[in-house]
């Protein structure tokens, strides 16, 4: 069975993350800027309800809008603070993500986060970071040496459904090492079709309709049914 993971960047969003169905949420704010860290206030709001409801909750841990993903040393500590506070918070997982200049993987940077996370007792997920190396094969590689438990990408294609080729090679890749969670563009109509093809074991997806700002209910059980039979690759 294919699992979802509800993108949830507001409080109406959680509840209908819980309300349809899904697995796990990754808590973010600020969508519009491809989604920052959210305020403790929601952290904290948002796991009352998840925990009511038994779904997972990570959380997006970027701290500005800095192009290219590179994370100084003195960002690299605010990070850190967040991550103490989403686990105070009682979150299960963070998601990050760091980038060098030139397009691969902070290795330094991402172990420094991967392991103060793992300290912390949360799983540690890339973020779409991950659309933006150059050589995605070795990039894996990189993050499953590091261990991280996931990595969220679109095939480096604007949308998961044009990334599926890549998507698919990477499932294959990863061979149970790592999963790989198909997001961008992932619908009621095509997220059966993009589960199966690449043999994902997690999607992602706001489950917004178009020109809603909150998540939706009826979208998230639609997706979490049109996946529940499908079969990932082991």
């Amino acid at each position: 069975m294919a699992l979802l993971e509800v993108c949830a960047a507001d409080i109406e969003s959680v509840q209908a993350a819980v309300d349809g169905g899904a697995h796990r949420i990754e808590l973010c704010s600020a969508l519009s800027a491809d989604g920052l860290t959210p305020s403790p206030g929601l952290m904290a709001e948002a796991r009352r309800i998840t925990s009511g409801g038994g779904v997972l909750m990570n959380v997006l841990m970027r701290p500005d809008e800095r192009p290219g993903f590179v994370l100084s040393e003195a960002a690299a500590r605010v990070v850190c603070r967040d991550i103490a506070e989403a686990a105070r918070t009682g979150a299960d997982g963070v998601v990050i993500g760091a980038l060098t200049p030139d397009g691969d993987i902070d290795t330094a940077r991402v172990r420094q986060l991967t392991d103060f996370a793992r300290d912390c007792g949360l799983s540690v997920t890339f973020h779409r970071a991950f659309d933006r190396v150059r050589n995605p094969a070795e990039a894996l590689e990189v993050l499953i040496a590091i261990g991280c438990d996931r990595v969220l990408t679109s095939g480096q294609a604007p949308t998961a459904g044009e990334g599926r080729e890549l998507l698919r090679r990477l499932v294959c890749q990863a061979a149970g090492r790592i999963v790989i969670m198909p997001g961008a563009g992932v619908t009621p109509a095509n997220a059966a079709d993009i589960a199966a093809y690449t043999g994902a074991a997690e999607l992602h997806s706001s489950c917004r309709r178009k020109g809603a700002v909150s998540s939706d209910a009826a979208t998230v059980r639609a997706i979490a049914s049109s996946i529940s039979a499908i079969n990932p690759i082991p």
